[in-house]
């Protein structure tokens, strides 16, 4: 306070301080000095900048824009955190002073794109995304529904995704709400959650009109599951299944006729994936034709969609697999 001196965190005990005091201001200059003329000398230092007076500069504006921008960008392509620093940067360094001179590349060196910059900057652009959806649903002229999706990914990670429909200047709306993993897939745990979320961003049960859930066994049943867990607690909220997967249940069940041709469908397709040879002989044959697909899909049981999509590829290259 007296000759503004960083001192460490180690120097900070009170005998420390008063030995230092004593070490350099012993001369008699402040011995005499009152704890209310120190007060006005501290009241004179908060009123300054003290962050140029211990060594910090404030970010500029762009600087800090330009660095929140390149995080939406790392973001959004799903790459690591730590490519700010170890390839965007120095390539736009790079550019920069080959096309605009080593002043300019000075100048943008000081935008900081490092791992736990990175990180902040993206958490951060998070809460704000949330908080607006929040403000949203709040100020919404209608109740919203929530959409809950539990799934396990590659890792084995169970995770619960919700999704939103409101309503906001006169036009329904969709947004992603919130992803959160899930130690158990419990309808208590599913359902706590969910209420945990509700209640610390100020929200409610009345708030919301509907709930629908996908097929997993922690969604369904009509005494324990979790629809049956909030229809409890919210008896207004209408509960729906999700139409996809009762379209994937009426596709386990096909007509003999149309069970046959997935039937050889899926057979061609396996014979000419499940050799590589094969499968190179006929990349090539496609292009040789000039087609626009090089390869077949593969049918998966556990999901209904890409049979469509299988089907569409076989179709598409008929005359190909003809001519194989």
């Amino acid at each position: 306070m007296i000759c503004c001196v960083r001192l460490s965190n180690s120097s900070l005990a009170p005998a420390k301080l008063r030995e230092y005091f004593l070490k350099l201001h012993c001369d008699g200059k402040y011995m005499n000095t009152t704890l209310a003329e120190f007060k006005v000398k501290k009241a004179r230092f908060d009123e300054r900048a003290t962050l140029p007076i211990l060594g910090f500069v404030p970010i500029k504006k762009p600087i800090l824009t330009a660095s929140y921008e390149v995080a939406c960008l790392i973001a959004k392509q799903g790459k690591p955190h730590t490519i700010g620093e170890t390839l965007v940067k120095p390539a736009v360094l790079k550019m920069v002073n080959i096309m605009l001179g080593k002043e300019a590349e000075v100048k943008l060196s000081q935008t900081t794109l490092s791992n736990d910059t990175i990180s902040d900057r993206i958490e951060d652009t998070s809460r704000d995304i949330l908080a607006q959806a929040v403000a949203d649903l709040i100020s919404s002229p209608a109740k919203f529904s929530l959409q809950l999706d539990e799934t396990t990914d590659v890792f084995n990670l169970s995770q619960l995704a919700v999704f939103v429909r409101y309503v906001k200047d006169d036009v329904i709306k969709k947004d992603f709400l919130l992803c959160k993993l899930l130690t158990t897939t419990k309808v208590a745990d599913v359902k706590k959650l969910v209420h945990n979320f509700l209640k610390n961003n100020s929200l409610s049960w009345d708030m919301v009109s509907a709930v629908c859930s996908d097929r997993a066994p922690v969604m369904l049943g009509r005494k324990s599951g979790f629809s049956a867990v909030v229809k409890a607690d919210a008896p207004h909220v209408i509960v729906t299944h999700c139409i996809l997967h009762r379209h994937a249940l009426a596709t386990k069940t096909l007509p003999p006729k149309l069970a046959e041709v997935l039937k050889i469908v899926v057979e061609s397709v396996n014979y000419i994936r499940t050799s590589a040879l094969r499968h190179r002989i006929f990349s090539e044959l496609c292009k040789e034709m000039g087609f626009e697909f090089e390869v077949l899909l593969y049918h998966f049981n556990i999901r209904w969609l890409p049979r469509g999509q299988m089907l569409n590829r076989v179709i598409a290259v008929r005359v190909e697999l003809a001519t194989r």
